[in-house]
């Protein structure tokens, strides 16, 4: 049995947790709402303030989605009253980044801009051009996002020019040494 799945979830103010007899989790709260369905066996029980997941004992297969779900509920249940939020940044001579409508222009030292859509349960703000904030609901859609837009450019490792993350520490390789003459 998984200790981190027997910890109960506080819940903050304002947020609400229901189940329906399928299976399927809502968590609403003030920045939105998100669904999760849980495999049979598995159950959230809402006691106050504090959510615990509980599992059956005998399924064993259950057992190994014991802490897993109960960190995707933690996970929903941070979404939708914090929000999370990813920060990128563009290192590069020439590197934009502008939001229009739902897609975000990047250019990236390409002889074409590059396009990207923006899902609609993400917000993307543009600060001086060179770096981007992307918010959302749901960490896996920020964090895949934020990946799918990193890989247009990833930084390289001899000048450091690319997408990398905030606080991404990017090695760098030295160049390539000239010969002496012999």
């Amino acid at each position: 049995m998984s200790r981190l799945g027997k910890t109960p979830i506080p819940l903050p103010k304002g947020v609400e947790i229901s189940t329906s007899k399928d299976g399927a989790v809502s968590i609403k709260g003030p920045k939105g709402q998100l669904e999760l369905q849980l495999p049979p066996g598995l159950k959230v029980k809402s006691e106050g303030q504090v959510v615990v997941v509980e599992c059956d004992e005998k399924a064993i297969a259950q057992k190994a989605f014991f802490g897993l779900f109960r960190s995707l509920i933690k996970n929903n249940v941070h979404g939708v009253s914090e929000g999370y939020e990813v920060k990128l940044t563009l290192i590069g001579v020439g590197y934009r980044a502008n939001v229009q409508g739902q897609k975000l222009d990047l250019q990236l030292g390409f002889s074409h801009p590059t396009w990207v859509d923006i899902p609609k349960t993400i917000q993307v703000v543009v600060e001086k051009g060179t770096s981007v904030s992307i918010k959302g609901v749901d960490k896996k859609e920020v964090g895949q996002f934020a990946a799918t837009v990193r890989a247009m450019k990833p930084p390289e490792p001899y000048k450091g020019k690319g997408i990398r993350y905030e606080n991404e520490y990017v090695r760098k390789k030295e160049g390539k040494a000239a010969k002496g003459k012999a």
